[in-house]
């Protein structure tokens, strides 16, 4: 995956809408190799992201779990951690 595409189910407050179309922007970049697409892709490329925030808006407002929510500053702490191990 991705390492800029981050987990945005199941936490409290849920997903915006800005992490949801940052995330459809990465996967859109990843997918076409491309960060900034030239001209003539350019509509492509911005249509691609927007279904893309669609779809991935629809599939976290459908996917159901019975595990409590996530804390955003919890998850974000354990991730710095996980860094400062692997980076130093």
């Amino acid at each position: 995956m991705c390492r800029n595409i981050r987990v945005l189910h199941n936490f409290e407050p849920p997903a915006t809408q800005d992490e949801v179309a940052a995330a459809a922007l990465q996967y859109v970049r990843k997918v076409s190799g491309a960060t900034r697409p030239s001209q003539a892709n350019q509509e492509a490329f911005d249509r691609a992201v927007r279904e893309v925030t669609e779809v991935t808006q629809r599939l976290l407002d459908s996917l159901v779990t019975t595990a409590p929510p996530k804390d955003r500053e919890v998850e974000a702490a354990k991730a710095r951690e996980r860094a400062r191990l692997r980076y130093g």
